[in-house]
C-alpha cells in the first residue's frame, strides 16, 4: 500500500510521543521488532513501525517509590534543555507502556507467566500502566529504555496530517518473553535484521515511513543488542527536524548535513535525503545507499 503524500500545513503543535526500537540477538545477528499497523489506522495505516504512541497524562503520574531512576536522571538522558522532569519521566513510561500495549513485551521485567496477563487485566479495568506494575510488585524500569534520537515532524508533514515530537528509544528484548501484536492496532509483529527490513522494503514486501527507514540504516551498522545499547549511552540523542520540499512534483525530505538543510552538521553516516519515487521513499544511490 503506497503512502499518501501530504502538502497541507499543520498549525497545531507537535504531540509528545515515544517509540521503541526493541532489539535482540538472533543466530544470524541483530534483529529489531516491527509491528504492522492496521490498514484503517489514522496514522501510517499498513506501515511497519516500531512500537510507540503519544504521551498520556497518566504517564506522568508515577509513585516515586516505583521508579528505578529519578525523573532528573530521565531528563539527563534525553538531553533537552528546558524539558521538565515530569515530562521526561512520562516519555520513558510512555515508551514502556506503548511497547507493552503493541507487542506484549514488558521491558525490564523478569519473566513471569502470569505477569503480562495481570497487567492487561488491571489496565483494562482502568488502572494506569505504571500503577499496575507497582501493584504487582514490579519496578517501573525506565533504565531499560535509552534515548536514541528525537524526531520533530515539520509543519508540512510528508506522510501524515499530524505533527509529532517523538523520542526514539532503544531497548534489549526481555529474555523469555514472546512478542505478540495488539489485535486492535496491528496485524503483525515481526523480528527482522535491520538490513533485511530495508531489503524487504525495497522489494515492495513491506512499507516503511522515513523515520523507520533512516533509523534502520543506523541500526544496520551494529552487530549486537549490546552494541546498540552501548552506542545509545555513548552520545546524546540526535535531534532530527526533517525539512521537506518539492522538486518537479517529487517530495524530497532532507536531514541535518544535507546541502539543502538548515543544519550543516551531519548527525549520522549515510544518506541525508529521501525522495518519493516509485511509490516509496528512495535514497540517492538506491538500496545500496541505504545499506552502505
Amino acid at each position: 500500500m503506497a503512502l499518501t503524500i501530504n502538502s497541507d500545513t499543520v498549525l497545531t503543535a507537535p504531540v509528545p510521543s515515544a517509540t521503541v526500537m526493541v532489539v535482540r540477538d538472533a543466530p544470524q545477528g541483530l534483529e529489531v521488532l516491527l509491528v504492522r499497523r492496521h490498514g484503517n489506522s489514522g496514522v501510517l495505516g499498513g506501515v511497519h513501525v516500531f512500537p510507540g504512541g503519544k504521551l498520556d497524562a497518566a504517564d506522568h503520574q508515577v509513585d516515586p517509590s516505583a521508579l528505578d531512576r529519578s525523573p532528573g536522571d530521565c531528563a539527563a538522558g534525553l538531553n533537552e534543555p528546558g524539558l521538565d522532569h515530569g515530562t521526561a519521566l512520562g516519555l520513558h513510561v510512555a515508551a514502556l507502556r506503548e511497547t507493552f500495549e503493541e507487542s506484549g513485551l514488558l521491558l525490564g521485567q523478569v519473566h513471569r507467566v502470569d505477569l503480562a496477563q495481570r497487567v492487561r487485566e488491571l489496565t483494562a479495568a482502568g488502572t494506569a500502566f505504571a500503577t499496575a506494575l507497582q501493584q504487582l510488585g514490579c519496578a517501573v524500569s525506565t533504565a531499560s529504555v535509552w534515548p536514541w534520537s528525537r524526531w520533530v515532524t515539520p509543519r508540512v508533514p510528508s506522510v501524515t496530517n499530524k505533527r509529532f515530537d517523538t523520542r526514539f528509544f532503544v531497548a534489549a528484548a526481555p529474555f523469555g518473553q514472546e512478542a505478540e501484536h495488539c489485535a486492535f492496532e496491528a496485524t503483525e509483529a515481526v523480528w527482522l535484521a535491520p538490513r533485511r527490513a530495508l531489503e524487504r522494503y525495497w522489494a515492495g514486501e513491506i512499507d516503511l515511513a522515513p523515520p523507520q527507514i533512516m533509523s534502520l540504516c543506523q541500526l544496520g551498522h551494529l552487530r549486537t543488542a549490546a552494541d546498540v545499547m552501548t552506542t545509545a549511552r555513548s552520545r546524546p540523542p540526535a535531534l532530527i527536524e526533517p525539512e521537506p520540499f518539492d522538486v518537479d512534483g517529487v517530495r524530497v525530505i532532507c536531514y541535518p548535513g544535507d546541502p539543502a538543510h538548515s543544519v550543516a552538521q551531519r548527525v549520522w553516516s549515510g544518506p541525508t535525503r529521501l525522495a518519493y519515487r516509485n511509490q516509496r521513499f528512495e535514497a540517492d544511490g538506491g538500496l545500496a545507499a541505504l545499506l552502505a
